[in-house]
């Protein structure tokens, strides 16, 4: 018998948003984290408070998360929102060489005539276009923040993101010890380790050095420079491992009720890159749920294919904006990108310790049984009933929203178009069904070609997995006779003598069991 998978803690949750956030950034995985890591070591320098490191702590780990939501302006003024994050690492946002980064990025990868009228528009008031801008971030990141449940102090931190020690940034302008502390050391770590990682330590210490009393607080500054390479994580370090191990709350543990309103203010964050999106991975996860239910699903993968309803799309973070908002047919490179999306999700859920099921499911979410989906191209027997559920909520769903290149369908249309489908093959019928039942196409149960009932389904997904009756019997907590009846029954109606028999039967109807 295997245990059950702990829920994950409050802090690794977060940390694997974090590697979301990086995707948008440009950056490498677990950039915010390595940061985090500095920002600690700097907290610990400047003798800060418990109360402060913890704030430095979770402010830099999520200091871009309201980047995201902004994805849509950023897009409009810079075309690939993702590309200009990237560089601006590179750059002092003061002066002609921050002048020369906007002009040079406005409406990047945009035709030209388009790139001048923006330019023309942006130039007319550049500070308060962008200012508007930020402060819009700003507000979204803290609203965000508070959101997860990181409280108000981070939140207010946040609200200072872009704001400079010389008092030339945005919204406000606030300058020198105006600025929260603890957003002047996170400034510096983050910056310091992109500047770290491309050109090493004392890349890292001059372009310091180079932003003292401009963009950085010159205190903060000189406890960098005092030593910086001893505040970066050695090479040989987990940077995932080394984050989580210096954590204010380490040995928090999620409940159920926790981990699920966390994942559902994740999927809330990852809806806001698209206008269209917005509510998209909620009613996702209920489609997908209540269609489990109704299928009779165990209750472990109905609540696993809700909560990868709620994250499978955290992926879309990685692809920019300019992409999602075409209105026209993509390119083969852009649709490559696309097609990468379901990737990225299982790119950062695998980080999560206790969400392997959820992921194998949050990934999937774009596969057909014919081996026509994406990114893996995987076909009916690889893909369980729980994973050809969310294909088909996702179908459903995402059919009823609009999007740059059409408008929305009605039910019915969305209804007709996940039926074709199932014709094509690409869907599951019995998850289509159910999906539509529930979405109020259909006032009847699923009618089922095997007639299996729920706890016959239940034990053939276990017997396919190699459990005995008595291992069975174990888990579900019956009787080993009650469960040799079951598996009787069920192998005289789906037509097996054995369990090599049933075993095939239920890899090709997707009825294995998770292995959680």
């Amino acid at each position: 018998m295997t245990a059950p998978a702990p829920l994950p803690r409050r802090v690794e949750v977060v940390a694997g948003l974090s590697v979301a956030i990086d995707l948008g950034l440009g950056q490498p995985a677990e950039h915010m984290l390595r940061s985090s890591v500095i920002a600690c070591g700097l907290a610990d320098r400047l003798g800060l408070s418990r109360e402060q490191r913890d704030t430095v702590y979770y402010t830099t780990l999520i200091m871009w998360i309201g980047c995201h939501a902004d994805s849509q302006e950023y897009a409009r003024w810079f075309g690939d929102d993702i590309s200009v994050r990237r560089d601006a690492y590179l750059i002092d946002w003061s002066g002609l060489p921050y002048l020369r980064f906007l002009l040079g990025n406005v409406a990047r990868g945009e035709p030209v005539g388009h790139r001048l009228r923006v330019m023309a528009t942006l130039m007319r008031d550049a500070r308060g276009q962008l200012g508007n801008l930020i402060h819009s971030h700003c507000t979204s990141a803290a609203a965000l923040a508070r959101h997860i449940g990181l409280g108000q102090e981070v939140a207010r931190t946040l609200a200072h993101t872009f704001e400079r020690f010389d008092g030339g940034g945005l919204p406000t302008g606030a300058s020198g010890e105006d600025l929260p502390i603890e957003m002047r050391v996170a400034q510096l770590a983050d910056v310091a380790e992109v500047h770290e990682r491309m050109y090493g330590v004392q890349g890292a210490v001059a372009m310091a050095r180079s932003r003292r009393g401009g963009h950085l607080d010159p205190t903060v500054v000189d406890a960098f420079t005092a030593d910086a390479e001893a505040l970066f994580p050695a090479a040989g370090d987990d940077p995932w491992d080394r984050a989580l191990s210096i954590a204010p709350d380490s040995e928090i543990r999620l409940d159920e009720g926790g981990l699920d309103d966390l994942l559902t203010a994740i999927g809330d964050f990852v809806d806001l890159k698209c206008p269209f999106t917005l509510g998209h991975s909620r009613n996702v996860a209920a489609l997908a749920e209540s269609a489990a239910g109704h299928l009779g699903l165990p209750d472990d993968d109905v609540t696993a294919v809700r909560r990868a309803g709620h994250l499978h799309d955290i992926g879309r973070l990685g692809v920019s904006h300019q992409v999602w908002s075409k209105p026209a047919e993509l390119t083969a490179t852009e649709w490559e990108r696309v097609r990468m999306h379901p990737y990225l999700t299982d790119r950062v859920l695998t980080r999560i310790p206790g969400l392997a099921h959820v992921a194998a499911i949050a990934r999937a979410h774009h596969e057909h049984l014919d081996g026509s989906g994406y990114p893996l191209g995987l076909a009916g027997p690889a893909l369980g009933r729980p994973e050809r559920l969310l294909a088909a909520a996702v179908g459903y769903q995402s059919a009823l929203e609009p999007r740059p290149y059409r408008e929305p369908l009605s039910p019915d249309a969305a209804a007709a178009r996940l039926t074709d489908r199932v014709t094509r093959g690409a869907l599951d019928a019995d998850s289509v069904e159910a999906v539509l039942a529930v979405a109020g196409h259909a006032p009847r149960k699923v009618p089922r070609d095997d007639a299996l009932t729920p706890r016959e389904t239940e034990i053939l997904g276990l017997v396919a997995r190699g459990l005995s009756n008595r291992d069975i019997a174990s888990r579900l907590v019956l009787s080993e006779k009650t469960v040799r009846n079951h598996v009787e029954r069920t192998y005289a109606k789906i037509g097996a003598t054995n369990r090599v028999g049933a075993s095939l039967y239920a890899l090709e109807h997707g009825l294995v069991a998770p292995t959680e």
